[in-house]
């Protein structure tokens, strides 16, 4: 699985779910830091990214006008450190391959539990 981590979730949670993913980046690496969210969007289309981790309810409207590839795993904690996030993530990482996996579902939405 191709997943992309958006600029406003921290690349330090990187080396806690690296492993869980086959290929795992942060827009940072990709020289995406201050590209639009439209640009973000359509770079994970056109390089196979098969889901955009992110708390930007922006993607949500480019979901809903593009639809998937990418998925979009929407990030609901407002504010919270990356280790609580780093976390919650590693906790819901089956779901969220899951997720990936399955033709039905373009969102999935994450809380703090």
């Amino acid at each position: 699985m191709k997943v992309l981590i958006d600029q406003n979730i921290s690349q330090r949670i990187l080396p806690s779910l690296a492993h869980q993913f086959d290929i795992l980046k942060h827009v940072r690496h990709l020289d995406l830091t201050d590209a639009e969210d439209y640009d973000i969007f359509m770079f994970a289309r056109n390089n196979g990214y098969q889901a955009i981790i992110t708390a930007d309810e922006d993607f949500i409207k480019l979901i809903n006008q593009f639809s998937e590839p990418p998925k979009i795993v929407w990030i609901r904690t407002g504010n919270c450190s990356t280790r609580v996030l780093s976390a919650l993530l590693r906790e819901k990482v089956q779901m969220i391959r899951e997720f990936i996996s399955d033709d039905d579902f373009d969102i999935y939405e994450i809380f703090k539990s």
